[in-house]
């Protein structure tokens, strides 16, 4: 994610460890932090709900009693109020800095969105719209990626109309951030919750099916509903159509199998359910950032 020119002109680098530059609205703040050398067990505590997330370097995260993680450019952390963040920057350097976001939303907003939600984007099988699970780690996907970068330049320019920019921005992104968290539920809880959940079950049925062809008129049907139903309440609760969700469970397998150096391109392709090499190609650079063959060449 790349800092717009205003940040820098403005900004004053005061301490090489976690420097902070803050932009703060009526509901919300946005803080920039920077680090220039290594540290360790550096503290970091909010007020309020923080949403983290990552530019450049890497972090090792200490939460609590869970075990400590690595904390990556691309990914982002939902942290609640006044949980004591404890954070090495192992690598961190002059000419290579640690760089993050730390988003402050109040309470009232996500509630705000949370009511809106469950006003207009009705789930299945009697579920609602809750605060997403804090602690919840997680990669941007393409759109929380581009609302960040936007909330970035908007933060740090300077336009009369700023705060309605960003309220706009701010409730697109805990839409987005708790549709991520649902998908990643149905994702990791697939035989508990499917015998319950009708799209956890669908999850089960994509991943026991993944080589075969799979249609949305199928998993409709096994779903038991229409097929425009279906294609709604699949997307406003995944945030994702069925289709790009069967392609990240196809590309998650081929790179399953990928690690396997004796399974060649061509049967892992095939096994993750593409029948064209260049589809598969296109489709594993685009979710990875990498070719299938770079990424073979992290296990050889």
């Amino acid at each position: 994610m790349r800092l717009p020119d205003s940040f820098y002109q403005s900004r004053k680098l005061v301490d090489l460890v976690e420097n902070q530059t803050s932009y703060e609205l009526e509901d919300s703040a946005m803080h920039i932090f920077e680090t220039h050398l290594r540290a360790e067990r550096v503290q970091l505590q909010f007020g309020t709900p923080v949403l983290a997330s990552m530019f450049e370097g890497k972090k090792v995260m200490h939460l609590g009693d869970r075990p400590s993680f690595d904390f990556l450019p691309g990914e982002s952390l939902i942290l609640p109020a006044n949980e004591m963040m404890c954070i090495d920057f192992p690598e961190a350097r002059e000419d290579n800095p640690t760089r993050c976001l730390a988003m402050e939303i109040g309470e009232d907003r996500l509630k705000g969105v949370i009511s809106f939600m469950n006003e207009q984007m009705g789930r299945l099988d009697g579920q609602v719209w809750n605060l997403m699970d804090y602690n919840f780690h997680f990669t941007n996907d393409h759109s929380i990626f581009q609302i960040l970068q936007r909330l970035v330049y908007l933060y740090t320019e300077n336009h009369p109309s700023k705060d309605l920019f960003v309220t706009n921005m701010v409730q697109e992104l805990i839409v987005r951030i708790l549709q991520t968290n649902v998908r990643k539920t149905y994702q990791t809880q697939t035989s508990e919750l499917s015998g319950s959940r009708r799209l956890a079950f669908i999850v089960q049925y994509i991943r026991k099916n993944i080589r075969n062809p799979l249609t949305i008129k199928e998993l409709s049907e096994k779903a038991c509903m229409s097929e425009s139903h279906f294609y709604k309440v699949f997307k406003q609760e995944m945030g994702i159509s069925p289709t790009d969700f069967i392609n990240v469970e196809r590309i998650q397998k081929a790179a399953a199998l990928l690690e396997d150096t004796t399974i060649n391109l061509t049967e892992v392709f095939l096994e993750s359910g593409f029948t064209n090499r260049s589809y598969f190609n296109r489709m594993f650079k685009r979710l990875k950032g990498i070719s299938p063959s770079n990424y073979r060449n992290r296990f050889v």
